[in-house]
């Protein structure tokens, strides 16, 4: 098909006003035929956020979070393509860019840019959670590897959906953090570690799914469980090294390269009559490729990383004021003490999580595993989804 013909398509699309569609997260508009659409939309987060530590001083910020616009679309039937960036908090990123293969009956073929399929809170959406912030075992700065570049593989029914994904994942050098990022980030630096990357996780849902979503905010729902279990290895293809230098000038390969990081979640989540229960353990093993470092997370060159979460919402006036109350913990083999976090969290909708105001406040105990180091924080946020 060549160019004109494809803008003589788009325009067409465009023209007939009877085939617009405003839906969920986006606006739609589709050819007459249903197979050559145009999706757009977006999410702005403004965000506030205290923090009032035990020692030192307080601080506080009025920030726009995240600021997503998408486009969404195709020209052939069971084909599309999306991409996304982040002008938030993060500077200017790229986040969703891929194109998708949805005609075979066993699943969804997708190249390029997305979330890695693992963990139950890193795969659902931050439009969508409870608290402002995610939790320890959705949070891709420890351990939960959030988007990668590579080939995926998704499908199932009403009572069994599962991922598969073979990547080229990317870590950020740093012995605090276990910070997995995609090597398709534009403010990634020459010090990031990369390599090859597997894994998948299936969930049951014996009696219905429960898609990645937060909230139970009718709070009529017919009781749904479900269990999930994934696992992932990355590994370092060792052609990219962050580089120390001595007194003397001499360079050598610095403590904090990531050699290798295997990973396993074990998840599951209950939605009934207007409460939403996720309860989520995720263990990480993982190794620096000089070997002895002791430092920050890592002991003696390696470290299990251990975090779990639970978070539970109950919708006191239906669709409209949601009650959230987390905890998570999170323990490594170079931490003092375990370092743990309580959340207490007020949700008012407008329209679902299209439009909504959340404040959560958030207590934590021997921050980055160091004993005595407590910090209280507080999230007010605004989401306006389109």
């Amino acid at each position: 098909m060549n160019m004109k013909k494809k803008i003589a398509i788009l325009s067409a699309i465009v023209a007939s006003g009877t085939m617009m569609t405003a839906q969920a997260g986006g606006y739609k508009i589709t050819s007459e035929d249903g197979e050559s659409y145009l999706k757009i939309g977006g999410r702005i987060q403004l965000q506030y956020h205290a923090v009032e530590p035990s020692e030192g001083e307080s601080t506080d910020e009025l920030f726009f979070r995240r600021l997503r616009p998408y486009i969404e679309g195709s020209l052939y039937k069971d084909w599309k393509a999306k991409f996304q960036f982040d002008m938030g908090k993060s500077k200017t990123e790229i986040k969703d860019m891929y194109f998708q293969y949805k005609g075979y009956d066993f699943g969804n073929v997708t190249l390029g840019n997305k979330t890695f399929p693992f963990s139950r809170e890193q795969l659902t959406s931050s439009k969508t959670q409870g608290v402002v912030e995610r939790t320890f075992v959705g949070d891709h700065n420890y351990g939960s590897p959030d988007r990668q570049v590579g080939i995926y593989l998704d499908g199932g029914s009403d009572m069994l959906t599962y991922g598969l994904g073979v990547a080229m994942g990317a870590i950020d050098t740093s012995n605090s953090k276990l910070d997995f990022d995609s090597v398709a980030s534009l403010n990634k630096g020459d010090d990031w570690n990369e390599g090859p990357m597997f894994g998948g996780r299936v969930e049951i849902h014996p009696m219905g799914k429960i898609n990645f979503s937060q909230g139970a905010l009718s709070g009529k729902e017919e009781f749904k469980a479900s269990f999930g279990i994934g696992a992932f290895s990355w590994s370092n293809d060792d052609d990219m090294f962050a580089m120390s230098e001595d007194d003397d000038g001499v360079e050598s390969i610095a403590d904090d390269n990531v050699d290798s990081v295997t990973g396993l979640e074990v998840s599951g989540a209950v939605r009934v009559a207007g409460l939403s229960l996720d309860v989520q353990f995720n263990s990480f093993d993982s190794e620096t490729t000089v070997a002895g470092t002791t430092s920050g997370i890592y002991k003696d060159g390696s470290t299990t990383l251990e975090a779990f979460a639970i978070e539970g919402g109950y919708t006191v006036v239906p669709e409209l004021l949601e009650l959230v109350l987390a905890f998570s913990a999170l323990d490594a083999d170079g931490y003092e003490e375990t370092w743990a976090r309580t959340e207490l969290g007020l949700n008012y909708y407008v329209h679902k999580h299209d439009i909504k105001y959340q404040l959560t406040y958030r207590v934590n105990e021997d921050q980055d595993g160091e004993a005595g180091n407590d910090v209280d924080e507080l999230f007010v946020q605004a989401q306006f989804v389109f």
